[in-house]
């Protein structure tokens, strides 16, 4: 069997890709593989029948003992089931590496036994369709359509499903390797602190999950389906989307139990805006530039933005935009062969006859006396 392999390193997502996938050999691209899925049955979730139940109860698959006359949202599935075990997804997670190590659809014949075990890593069973029980904790539960459970390391469970109704269960097995912390790092201001507090926490609480079967409220059981897709159709970004959709898996799953925390800091307004204005001025320069202009585009009043160059840059509006605009004829005159007459319409001033007085006004010559003065030092004046 030919396997192809992509590595990035040990922070990124490495994915294996083996031929043979289970049940037949995969056709060569994605559309082939898309279009056997829509052969087997219906992509994606569809609307269901009956009367749906209240989410945080029941989820997106409503009351028990409805799904015979609903169709299978992970039909497309059934095509692979095993497909997703062949991918070697590691990536890192915060201060954590995660390593999924199974990712399928699996189909329990009716009354199936799994006896009594236990693993080395988190175990997520989803049943998508049927029903059962499991045994955990010293406790049996019922198994019903759109519910869950998650069995963390060492925790031995046993699993039956029913003879007259047997289960379909999206199952993801995953382990999570403490990394060491990466020091200076260049993404400090980049979001990686908030990666890495979520990752703990998310993490934290699948330590503590409960023994217990629980609602799948926040649609979990969409992601796998994300990741099928994403296997099957092979889109730009294909690394990015499967680690995007097992850590919605994970983020879903706990959020069952997470009371909601806003982590993700909140701006210094004024900053912010003065920043916005700052850069659309420099991105604009060359044309003329009003206050109101770039108040509206910051979404504030002029006055008010008047008062946020004062405040955070120390400088009025107008001396802003002019001190913009003469830094760009500096660095022209010293750069290029342009002429002065050309080089003020680059940026601004309709006519020579504008710029010279200005100009003269700030550095104490005319624009043809600081080229001379200048050419060759490669120095742009920057100060206000």
């Amino acid at each position: 069997m030919a396997a192809e392999r992509e590595r990035t390193g040990s922070d990124e997502l490495r994915v294996e890709r083996l031929a043979g996938i289970a049940g037949g050999a995969r056709s060569s691209g994605g559309a082939g593989r898309a279009e056997k899925s829509r052969e087997v049955g219906i992509a994606g979730s569809s609307e269901k029948s009956g009367k749906p139940g209240k989410p945080g109860k029941h989820g997106k698959y409503g009351k028990p003992g409805k799904s015979a006359s609903q169709p299978f949202p992970f039909a497309r599935m059934l095509t692979n089931p095993y497909a997703l075990d062949r991918l070697d997804i590691r990536f890192r997670w915060g201060d954590y590496g995660v390593r999924v190590l199974r990712c399928h659809l699996a189909a329990f014949s009716p009354g199936h036994v799994i006896p009594s075990h236990k693993h080395s890593e988190f175990e997520f069973h989803f049943i998508a369709k049927g029903k059962g029980n499991v045994t955990m904790g010293g406790q049996t539960y019922e198994l019903l359509e759109g519910q869950f459970y998650v069995t963390g390391p060492d925790v031995i469970h046993a699993q039956e499903s029913d003879p007259d109704d047997p289960m379909h269960e999206l199952c993801l097995h995953i382990e999570f390797i403490p990394l060491p912390p990466r020091q200076d790092d260049p993404e400090a201001d980049w979001g990686r602190p908030l990666e890495c507090r979520e990752a703990a926490a998310c993490i934290g609480m699948l330590r503590q999950f409960p023994l217990t079967t629980v609602w799948d409220t926040y649609h979990a059981m969409g992601a796998f389906l994300d990741a099928y897709r994403t296997w099957e159709e092979e889109p730009p970004g294909y690394h990015t989307q499967l680690r995007q959709a097992i850590i919605q898996i994970l983020l879903r799953s706990t959020r069952v139990f997470a009371d909601p925390v806003a982590v993700i800091p909140e701006r210094d307004m004024n900053g912010h805006r003065y920043e916005l204005a700052t850069q659309y001025i420099r991105d604009n320069e060359s044309r003329p530039i009003t206050l109101s202009e770039v108040a509206e585009r910051v979404n504030v009043s002029s006055r008010q933005l008047q008062r946020i160059f004062q405040s955070e840059g120390g400088i009025p509006f107008r001396d802003y935009v002019e001190h913009v605009r003469l830094s760009a004829v500096c660095a022209d005159l010293l750069h290029t062969n342009r002429s002065i007459e050309e080089i003020a319409l680059l940026h601004g001033y309709a006519t020579p006859t504008y710029l010279f007085p200005v100009f003269k006004h700030k550095f104490g010559v005319t624009p043809a006396v600081y080229r001379r003065m200048n050419v060759g030092s490669g120095v742009v004046s920057d100060t206000f």
